[in-house]
């Protein structure tokens, strides 16, 4: 299988970024793209809305379902769940893409923040699983993708931000542990990072402005390598902790200059790589 047409993704924080290409990547395979995210106001910071996510969805050949979910809130995760079912029938694929970031050592990190962190990136990542499980067990080729890093205990991504690199290996770890747990039902749990920073608005900002983003690579690279993944056969690829480069090498694909924000420019690692 190597397209994604009639099925329907639910996809976390799908207003703008990486969630919003891994949509309209889907969108031209003509799947059905649920936008599960908080945005209905464009930020001057982070512009895009789940109702701007649904036009560029719709524009691209997909159909969207735009939804107001504080992902935090499991009442709303239901909700949301429930009014995708009643639209197009089914869940094919979760894609837990939602996260928050602060990159502050502990002194830094008021308790309000860590809380957020882990209630959006790790708890989410919980409860929308829990709650599209029943749908994804009925699916031809169901996936769950996290957006979160390799398991890696190596000190150095631990020292500087402690709290936030424990809310993202929180959804590793759901990775880890769902793979194996729901490995005799057939559904595939991964995790997907990208090599180098991804420009979002929400990278810009923490870097620093357009000249921060230079050295970055564009969301398309991490929806195309998602698009190989969620097409692989769900009994044969799950538990992997993929790299968006080597993803896409997998297929063929070894000249990334096209995902380049400014070609020829040095590119930035990204963190726990």
């Amino acid at each position: 299988m190597s397209t994604l047409k009639g099925k329907t993704l639910f996809i976390t924080g799908a207003s703008r970024g990486i969630g919003l290409a891994i949509g309209l990547r889907a969108a031209r395979d003509g799947a059905n793209v649920v936008i599960a995210a908080k945005t209905i106001e464009a930020h001057p910071k982070l512009p895009g809305t789940i109702f701007t996510a649904a036009k560029e969805i719709e524009d691209s050949g997909g159909k969207a379902l735009p939804l107001q979910v504080d992902i935090r809130n499991e009442e709303q995760i239901h909700l949301a769940v429930q009014k995708t079912i009643e639209t197009f029938g089914g869940i094919d694929i979760l894609v837990n893409n939602a996260s928050a970031i602060s990159l502050t050592d502990t002194l830094s990190t008021p308790m309000k923040r860590y809380d957020l962190m882990h209630q959006i990136n790790t708890r989410g990542t919980f409860a929308s699983s829990q709650a599209c499980l029943p749908h994804l067990k009925k699916a031809q080729n169901p996936h769950i993708l996290n957006l979160s890093p390799p398991l890696n205990m190596d000190p150095r991504w631990f020292g500087p931000h402690v709290a936030y690199t424990m809310a993202k290996y929180g959804m590793s770890m759901c990775v880890l542990g769902m793979a194996e747990e729901f490995k005799s039902i057939g559904i595939a749990v991964n995790a997907l990072w990208p090599r180098t920073a991804i420009a979002t608005a929400a990278v810009k900002n923490l870097l620093g402005g357009d000249d921060s983003i230079r050295g970055c690579r564009t969301p398309e690279i991490m929806a195309d390598a998602a698009h190989v993944i969620l097409t692989r056969p769900s009994k044969e690829f799950t538990g992997k902790f993929a790299i968006d480069e080597e993803v896409l090498s997998s297929v063929g694909v070894n000249n990334f200059d096209k995902y380049a924000v400014v070609p020829g420019a040095e590119l930035i690692q990204d963190f726990f790589i």
